[in-house]
């Protein structure tokens, strides 16, 4: 399993938390995500099959940026 790390701003509360975390879990190949409020890290695990760009468009698309 392939891991990448992002730090992400506008990240507050739980629902933010929710939301993103059922954005990611929903792209093909992608197999844990790990979310941390209070650092504002996002870790996700995929697979060779998937797109690492992919992931990082849709972090910035449900209206979070990624530092």
């Amino acid at each position: 399993m392939n891991k990448v790390h992002y730090t992400v701003s506008r990240l507050q509360n739980k629902n933010m938390k929710t939301q993103l975390k059922n954005v990611l879990e929903d792209i093909e190949g992608v197999s844990m995500v790990n979310i941390d409020i209070g650092r504002s890290s996002v870790e996700v695990g995929y697979d060779d099959s998937t797109d690492v760009g992919k992931i990082k468009q849709c972090i910035e698309n449900t209206g979070f940026k990624v530092e």
